[in-house]
């Protein structure tokens, strides 16, 4: 019956370590997509106020007139 316990065990402890790793690299996935999705959106951000810099400027030029 010990035995049986022990084995019993064994594979639970297994299992959490299998889960531990799953966690840990979800985790780590997870960061990447955050880092990656901070980045795309300040790179939106400032290419947003360039083109309303640049359609102001435009706009400026032509007299504010539309073209």
């Amino acid at each position: 019956k010990l035995a049986r316990v022990n084995e019993n065990l064994a594979r639970k402890i297994a299992s959490r370590n299998e889960f531990d790793r799953t966690i840990a690299e979800t985790e780590a996935a997870y960061l990447k997509i955050l880092e990656s999705s901070q980045t795309l959106l300040s790179v939106l951000k400032r290419e947003a106020g360039n083109l309303t810099k640049a359609t102001a400027s435009e706009q400026k030029s032509s007299g504010g007139k539309d073209s």
